[in-house]
């Protein structure tokens, strides 16, 4: 038994924070009734990834609604409104993310929910809270990443902002809601009180960087200073980074330099004794670093480094990676089937429960889906 079965929650969000954060309470065991427009549905579903569709949809909307049922309201419709408060009464938890004022003019915020379901755990994700000028912002990723500072981290001095190549502040987003949420179902099994647990996008992720940014308030506000080359962490000395080797790439974590020296049998680098250095110095370093490793092959190195216990790694594709030996023993993938029989691969929830891992066959739903079935289950 998952540890959130018999658990309702009513998904009213769409594209990435929102349904991410459902998605995780899904493979928990959570019941998900996700709640989309009719005919369109939610957005993300013509979201797509490398204009690659699967079965009528994007990829990203089968890899993060997959698990759910979906139930089509008009929420300015009084019909459709009464049925949706119906789902409300018998609901654990609600989750939207709507821009400010929104839920309010539907008449679903969390003040007049409690009226209807004082037990509710209600949680909900804006782009930048509910105060201040950027309220009504779009609380898309990539402009996040580029309001909080995080684009200043990656890359090299000379590249400019480099944001992530991935959804992040969505993803972190959505985990800080499932935290919360999960903290007030906890607090909810032993008090019996509902919660409105929020989160925004901006502070999720301020706080994804508050490693760099509680070393920014320690050195009195000192700008970012990515290294010239090879940089990973803008706020790490040498030799942290990615170097090109004769055959390919090789990570070196934090170490020492002088011990490197030895161990790669590069005189140079045995001259940087001064711990200081290490970060001082780090772009001269870096430089006889990336030369003197692109002698040889990234095996060579790894032969050299790993049995010394020093923090190294190959750099590889999702192909190499998933020809691994490391990669398969983890049974990320699986295969999940959709209601009209279509199946598809994609990753398996990465949490374990005594030790089991947490599959979920169900697929992705497609629009409307489970509206009869629904509508009889509940008497809507």
């Amino acid at each position: 038994m998952k540890p959130l079965e018999d658990i309702l929650v009513i998904d009213l969000s769409q594209f990435l924070s929102g349904p991410s954060a459902s998605l995780k309470l899904a493979d928990l065991g959570a019941r998900v009734i996700k709640i989309e427009r009719p005919e369109t549905g939610d957005i993300c579903r013509k979201l797509y990834v490398s204009n690659v569709n699967v079965n009528g949809n994007s990829t990203v909307f089968h890899a993060i609604n997959r698990n759910k049922e979906s139930f089509t309201a008009d929420l300015k419709s009084s019909t459709d409104l009464e049925r949706l408060i119906k789902l409300i009464k018998r609901a654990d938890v609600v989750i939207h993310n709507f821009r400010p004022g929104v839920i309010e003019r539907l008449g679903l915020d969390y003040k007049t929910l409690t009226k209807i379901n004082p037990e509710i755990v209600y949680g909900e994700i804006s782009g930048y809270g509910k105060e201040g000028p950027w309220k009504a912002k779009p609380g898309q990723d990539l402009l996040l990443q580029s309001l909080s500072g995080l684009t200043w981290l990656s890359g090299n001095k000379s590249d400019g902002p480099v944001p992530m190549g991935l959804a992040i502040v969505d993803i972190i987003s959505g985990a800080h809601l499932v935290q919360g949420i999960l903290a007030a179902l906890v607090r909810k099994s032993i008090t019996g009180k509902g919660a409105k647990v929020e989160v925004s996008m901006l502070e999720s992720v301020i706080d994804l960087q508050f490693e760099t940014i509680t070393t920014f308030y320690a050195d009195g506000g000192q700008p970012v200073e990515r290294t010239k080359s090879n940089n990973a962490h803008a706020y790490l000395g040498a030799p942290y980074g990615i170097y090109k080797t004769k055959d390919g790439y090789l990570a070196l974590a934090m170490g020492q330099i002088p011990v490197l020296g030895e161990l790669l049998g590069c005189e140079k680098l045995k001259e940087y004794q001064d711990i200081n250095s290490w970060f001082d110095k780090r772009d001269e370093i870096k430089h006889v670093l990336s030369n003197h490793l692109a002698t040889d092959t990234t095996q060579k190195w790894l032969s050299l480094l790993e049995p010394a216990d020093i923090w190294c790694a190959d750099v590889m594709n999702w192909e190499r990676l998933m020809k691994t030996e490391a990669y398969q023993v983890l049974n990320m993938e699986q295969e999940v089937k959709m209601g009209d029989g279509f199946k598809f691969k994609t990753t398996r929830c990465p949490i374990r429960i005594d030790g089991e891992i947490l599959l979920s066959p169900k697929g992705t739903p497609n629009l409307g889906e489970h509206n009869k079935h629904i509508v009889s289950e509940f008497n809507l």
